[in-house]
């Protein structure tokens, strides 16, 4: 394995001084390095993958260097325009390293959600023209090799980074808040003042997790229960299409800030249509949580202010449990015309012992659409 340490300052050495990004759980260790040792200005932790690929276009405009750009797998979706409409060489023709996380690598177990996008992590650089390498024991040759092609095309590459690839590094700069609340707990709290006919769509990670486990506790089953397992930031797009069609039910959104920020003009299209049926829950710890721990701007951004900007028709921020139960008792109980908003600030963290879900993504969707058609 390779030590974080080791391997940014041979990128470093190699003249890769800026950094920008979203964290993944194989780079959680390198992210976690990144963040002690760089200064904040040249390691941004962006809203999402394309966003992080325009930051290092900035860079270079300015500097004439070259940046890097590590990310989930999954996040190529999201970086695939601005690779090819802003940096490709038939476009701007602008350098940029790529480091990428290969969740649902072909033959190494993973979550559903990964499968695909394992299968053509390879195959979509090939058909970008990105040429890249899958890190190795021979990673300080392949880093040299990558630099030099940079160097010599002006263009980019990419390095491939394998399940246990890097060292375990503890990150040493932590941004926590000590709210009352922890996120498991405050779900729970939410669970136990839904009606019995709620729809709940919650995001990507540990969230969806928390409350399959929850309703396994309950005995309650899953069938109300959307779990977006992959697609961060969609979750409240999938749940104003499910409330836009279904008028009678309604529909409970269970977001993060970390996916809330990902695609956050979601919210204007929320507040735009203003659906007296849909309520939207951000379970805020200013942190991605799932995959480390490494910092948003969640806790630093006035999400309440946000939501009413773009629409929302009610706006509530919780730190305890007993505002929290008021909170739910209010969107039960009071008459609300139209859409609304409870961010939940809760700390950091999660139980290690956390299970995951032991339906498969087709029977949840299959549960759910028979329960929408009562």
């Amino acid at each position: 394995m390779i030590q974080p340490k080791d391997f940014i300052e041979t990128l470093r050495a190699g003249g890769i001084e800026f950094f920008a990004g979203v964290p993944d759980s194989l780079l959680k260790n390198l992210c976690a390095y990144i963040t002690d040792s760089i200064a904040r200005e040249n390691n941004i932790i962006a809203a999402n993958e394309g966003g992080a690929v325009a930051l290092a276009a900035g860079y270079h405009l300015a500097t004439g260097k070259t940046g890097c750009v590590y990310m989930q797998n999954s996040g190529e979706g999201n970086a695939v325009n601005p690779l090819l409409s802003l940096m490709d060489a038939d476009v701007y023709k602008m350098p940029l390293l790529l480091i990428v996380g290969w969740r649902g690598e072909p033959g190494v177990h993973d979550e559903p959600q990964h499968v695909k996008q394992g299968k053509v992590t390879l195959s979509l650089l090939e058909t970008m023209g990105i040429p890249y390498a899958v890190l190795d024991d021979s990673w300080e040759k392949q880093v040299a090799e990558a630099l030099q092609t940079i160097q010599e095309t002006n263009g980019i590459f990419a390095l491939i980074v394998r399940k246990g690839t890097f060292e375990d590094y503890k990150l040493q700069k932590q941004e926590t808040a000590n709210w009352e609340l922890g996120r498991e707990e405050a779900i729970k709290i939410v669970v136990d003042k839904l009606r019995e006919d709620d729809i709940v769509v919650s995001t990507t990670g540990m969230i969806s997790r928390e409350l399959f486990e929850y309703r396994e506790t309950k005995g309650q089953g899953h069938a109300h229960d959307f779990l977006t397992v992959g697609s961060m930031g969609h979750a409240s797009q999938i749940a104003l299409g499910i409330a836009l069609q279904k008028p009678t039910r309604r529909v409970i959104v269970f977001d993060g800030d970390g996916a809330l920020l990902m695609h956050m003009g979601g919210l204007a299209i929320i507040g735009d249509y203003n659906p007296k049926n849909l309520v939207h829950i951000v379970f805020n710890n200013g942190a991605h949580d799932s995959v480390g721990g490494q910092p948003t701007v969640g806790q630093k951004i006035d999400v309440e202010a946000v939501a009413k900007a773009v629409g929302y028709s009610d706006v509530i921020s919780v730190e305890n449990q007993m505002s929290l139960m008021a909170a739910m008792n209010h969107v039960n109980n009071a008459v609300i015309d139209g859409v609304s908003l409870i961010n939940v600030n809760v700390r950091k963290g999660n139980r290690k012992d956390l299970g995951r879900p032991t339906t498969t993504p087709q029977q949840n969707k299959e549960a759910l659409m028979k329960e929408l058609e009562k």
